[in-house]
Protein backbone atom coordinates (compact mmCIF):
# COMPACT_ATOMS: atom_id res chain seq x y z
CA UNK A 1 0.00 0.00 0.00
CA UNK A 2 2.58 2.33 0.64
CA UNK A 3 4.15 1.41 -2.62
CA UNK A 4 1.13 2.77 -4.51
CA UNK A 5 0.97 5.64 -3.10
CA UNK A 6 4.52 6.65 -3.68
CA UNK A 7 3.78 6.27 -7.42
CA UNK A 8 0.52 8.03 -7.48
CA UNK A 9 2.42 10.89 -6.06
CA UNK A 10 5.56 13.21 -7.10
CA UNK A 11 8.27 14.00 -4.42
CA UNK A 12 8.41 17.51 -3.32
CA UNK A 13 11.55 18.46 -5.29
CA UNK A 14 10.09 16.72 -8.41
CA UNK A 15 7.49 19.85 -8.01
CA UNK A 16 10.31 22.13 -7.13
CA UNK A 17 12.22 21.54 -10.49
CA UNK A 18 8.88 21.47 -12.41
CA UNK A 19 7.79 25.24 -10.96
CA UNK A 20 11.69 26.49 -12.27
CA UNK A 21 11.71 25.03 -15.54
CA UNK A 22 7.88 26.94 -16.04
CA UNK A 23 9.55 29.96 -15.11
CA UNK A 24 13.08 30.22 -16.62
CA UNK A 25 10.83 29.26 -20.08
CA UNK A 26 8.18 31.64 -20.95
CA UNK A 27 7.71 30.09 -24.01
CA UNK A 28 5.32 27.60 -21.92
CA UNK A 29 3.02 30.61 -21.16
CA UNK A 30 0.01 30.92 -23.12
CA UNK A 31 0.99 33.83 -25.81
CA UNK A 32 -2.77 34.41 -26.59
CA UNK A 33 -2.32 36.60 -22.85
CA UNK A 34 0.21 38.99 -24.51
CA UNK A 35 -1.85 39.82 -27.72
CA UNK A 36 -4.79 39.96 -26.14
CA UNK A 37 -3.47 43.16 -23.74
CA UNK A 38 -1.52 44.77 -26.97
CA UNK A 39 -4.40 44.78 -29.11
CA UNK A 40 -6.46 47.45 -28.02
CA UNK A 41 -3.34 49.99 -28.02
CA UNK A 42 -2.99 48.61 -31.50
CA UNK A 43 -6.27 49.61 -32.12
CA UNK A 44 -6.49 52.86 -30.98
CA UNK A 45 -3.03 53.81 -32.73
CA UNK A 46 -4.90 52.97 -35.95
CA UNK A 47 -8.10 53.15 -35.35
CA UNK A 48 -11.17 55.58 -37.80
CA UNK A 49 -10.12 58.34 -35.44
CA UNK A 50 -6.43 58.37 -36.45
CA UNK A 51 -7.14 58.05 -39.99
CA UNK A 52 -9.70 60.99 -40.26
CA UNK A 53 -6.69 63.08 -38.67
CA UNK A 54 -4.45 62.63 -41.22
CA UNK A 55 -6.82 62.80 -44.06
CA UNK A 56 -7.56 66.47 -42.37
CA UNK A 57 -4.02 66.78 -42.03
CA UNK A 58 -3.52 66.72 -45.75
CA UNK A 59 -6.59 68.28 -46.46
CA UNK A 60 -5.07 71.32 -44.58
CA UNK A 61 -2.04 71.14 -46.43
CA UNK A 62 -3.27 71.23 -49.93
CA UNK A 63 -5.79 74.09 -48.96
CA UNK A 64 -2.59 75.81 -48.02
CA UNK A 65 -1.02 75.12 -51.65
CA UNK A 66 -4.20 76.16 -53.32
CA UNK A 67 -4.21 79.55 -51.50
CA UNK A 68 -0.13 80.51 -51.93
CA UNK A 69 -0.90 79.16 -55.56
CA UNK A 70 -3.61 81.40 -56.08
CA UNK A 71 -1.96 84.48 -55.04
CA UNK A 72 0.75 83.90 -56.61
CA UNK A 73 -1.28 83.58 -59.58
CA UNK A 74 -3.26 87.47 -58.94
CA UNK A 75 -0.30 89.27 -58.19
CA UNK A 76 1.38 88.01 -61.34
CA UNK A 77 -1.77 89.12 -63.20
CA UNK A 78 -1.73 92.94 -61.83
CA UNK A 79 1.95 92.74 -62.56
CA UNK A 80 1.77 91.63 -66.51
CA UNK A 81 -1.14 94.18 -66.83
CA UNK A 82 0.73 97.00 -64.85
CA UNK A 83 3.92 96.26 -67.24
CA UNK A 84 1.53 96.32 -70.38
CA UNK A 85 -0.04 99.48 -69.26
CA UNK A 86 3.32 101.26 -68.78
CA UNK A 87 4.93 99.60 -72.18
CA UNK A 88 1.77 101.45 -74.17
CA UNK A 89 2.16 104.66 -71.90
CA UNK A 90 5.45 104.76 -72.42
CA UNK A 91 6.54 103.43 -75.85
CA UNK A 92 7.05 106.32 -77.76
CA UNK A 93 9.25 107.61 -74.99
CA UNK A 94 12.36 107.82 -77.22
CA UNK A 95 10.57 109.01 -80.71
CA UNK A 96 8.74 111.55 -78.66
CA UNK A 97 12.09 112.58 -76.78
CA UNK A 98 13.97 112.86 -80.37
CA UNK A 99 11.08 114.91 -81.77
CA UNK A 100 11.30 117.78 -78.73
CA UNK A 101 14.43 119.56 -80.36
CA UNK A 102 12.22 120.12 -83.69
CA UNK A 103 9.56 121.59 -81.31
CA UNK A 104 11.74 123.95 -80.21
CA UNK A 105 13.46 124.73 -83.65
CA UNK A 106 10.29 126.03 -84.50
CA UNK A 107 9.56 127.93 -81.57
CA UNK A 108 12.69 129.52 -81.72
CA UNK A 109 11.92 130.34 -85.64
CA UNK A 110 8.86 132.31 -84.11
CA UNK A 111 10.38 133.90 -81.59
CA UNK A 112 13.35 135.38 -84.10
CA UNK A 113 10.52 137.39 -85.71
CA UNK A 114 8.95 139.86 -83.38
CA UNK A 115 5.29 140.88 -83.31
CA UNK A 116 5.89 144.56 -83.91
CA UNK A 117 7.85 143.41 -87.45
CA UNK A 118 5.30 141.32 -88.16
CA UNK A 119 2.49 143.69 -88.34
CA UNK A 120 4.52 145.61 -91.12
CA UNK A 121 5.79 142.46 -92.74
CA UNK A 122 4.46 141.42 -96.48
CA UNK A 123 2.17 138.77 -97.40
CA UNK A 124 4.92 136.47 -98.10
CA UNK A 125 6.50 136.46 -94.58
CA UNK A 126 3.23 136.34 -92.53
CA UNK A 127 2.31 133.47 -94.86
CA UNK A 128 5.76 131.76 -94.11
CA UNK A 129 5.06 132.74 -89.89
CA UNK A 130 1.67 130.82 -89.93
CA UNK A 131 3.23 128.11 -91.62
CA UNK A 132 6.01 127.72 -89.11
CA UNK A 133 2.92 128.59 -86.23
CA UNK A 134 0.62 126.14 -87.91
CA UNK A 135 2.91 123.17 -87.93
CA UNK A 136 4.30 123.42 -84.47
CA UNK A 137 0.68 123.74 -83.53
CA UNK A 138 0.09 120.44 -85.11
CA UNK A 139 3.06 118.70 -83.88
CA UNK A 140 2.25 119.82 -79.99
CA UNK A 141 -1.21 118.01 -80.82
CA UNK A 142 0.19 114.81 -82.29
CA UNK A 143 2.49 114.44 -79.33
CA UNK A 144 -0.50 115.14 -77.19
CA UNK A 145 -2.19 111.95 -78.66
CA UNK A 146 0.56 109.88 -77.58
CA UNK A 147 0.64 111.24 -73.61
CA UNK A 148 3.67 113.98 -74.03
CA UNK A 149 2.72 117.60 -72.79
CA UNK A 150 4.36 120.46 -72.33
CA UNK A 151 5.27 122.03 -69.11
CA UNK A 152 5.11 125.75 -69.08
CA UNK A 153 5.35 126.68 -65.44
CA UNK A 154 5.34 130.81 -66.11
CA UNK A 155 4.13 132.60 -62.70
CA UNK A 156 3.67 128.84 -60.69
CA UNK A 157 5.81 127.58 -58.07
CA UNK A 158 8.90 126.14 -58.50
CA UNK A 159 8.50 122.11 -58.46
CA UNK A 160 12.33 120.14 -58.74
CA UNK A 161 10.70 117.34 -59.73
CA UNK A 162 9.27 119.27 -62.55
CA UNK A 163 11.44 122.46 -63.18
CA UNK A 164 15.32 122.41 -63.23
CA UNK A 165 16.38 126.29 -61.66
CA UNK A 166 18.94 128.28 -64.27
CA UNK A 167 18.82 131.31 -61.82
CA UNK A 168 17.62 133.36 -59.04
CA UNK A 169 16.67 136.84 -59.40
CA UNK A 170 15.05 139.70 -57.25
CA UNK A 171 11.57 140.38 -59.38
CA UNK A 172 9.25 143.22 -58.07
CA UNK A 173 6.67 141.70 -59.36
CA UNK A 174 6.51 137.85 -59.12
CA UNK A 175 6.73 136.45 -55.65
CA UNK A 176 9.21 134.82 -54.09
CA UNK A 177 9.63 131.26 -55.10
CA UNK A 178 7.47 131.36 -58.31
CA UNK A 179 8.97 131.39 -61.51
CA UNK A 180 9.73 134.39 -63.16
CA UNK A 181 11.15 133.10 -66.72
CA UNK A 182 11.03 129.77 -68.76
CA UNK A 183 14.35 129.90 -70.38
CA UNK A 184 13.17 126.37 -72.29
CA UNK A 185 9.70 124.21 -71.86
CA UNK A 186 9.72 120.86 -70.31
CA UNK A 187 7.91 118.12 -71.44
CA UNK A 188 5.80 115.26 -69.42
CA UNK A 189 4.79 111.41 -70.68
CA UNK A 190 2.43 109.81 -68.64
CA UNK A 191 3.64 110.95 -65.11
CA UNK A 192 7.36 111.06 -66.16
CA UNK A 193 9.00 113.68 -66.81
CA UNK A 194 10.40 113.98 -70.20
CA UNK A 195 12.44 117.08 -69.99
CA UNK A 196 11.91 119.48 -66.97
CA UNK A 197 11.70 123.21 -67.94
CA UNK A 198 14.43 125.24 -67.28
CA UNK A 199 13.05 128.18 -65.57
CA UNK A 200 14.49 131.36 -63.65
CA UNK A 201 12.95 131.25 -60.12
CA UNK A 202 11.90 134.66 -58.34
CA UNK A 203 13.62 135.94 -55.31
CA UNK A 204 11.43 138.36 -54.22
CA UNK A 205 11.06 142.01 -54.55
CA UNK A 206 14.39 144.11 -54.14
CA UNK A 207 15.17 144.89 -50.62
CA UNK A 208 14.84 148.62 -50.26
CA UNK A 209 17.83 150.32 -49.17
CA UNK A 210 18.89 151.90 -45.91
CA UNK A 211 17.40 155.17 -45.09
CA UNK A 212 20.01 157.41 -43.43
CA UNK A 213 20.15 156.85 -39.98
CA UNK A 214 19.62 160.85 -39.27
CA UNK A 215 16.14 160.83 -40.62
CA UNK A 216 13.36 160.13 -38.59
CA UNK A 217 14.92 160.87 -35.58
CA UNK A 218 13.87 163.92 -33.32
CA UNK A 219 14.63 167.40 -34.47
CA UNK A 220 16.00 170.19 -31.95
CA UNK A 221 12.98 172.07 -30.38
Amino acid sequence: MTGTVSKGRRSQPEDEELEDAMTQNPATEDPKLDNGAEAPEQAAATGPEAEIAKLQAERDDLKDKLLRTLAEMENLRRRTEREIADAKAYAATSFARDMLGSSDNLRRALESHPEAALATADAATKALYEGIELTERELLKTLERHGVRRIDPQGEKFDPNLHQAMFEAPDPVVAKGLVSKVVQVGYKIGERVLRPALVGVSAGAPKAPNGDAGNGGAGPH
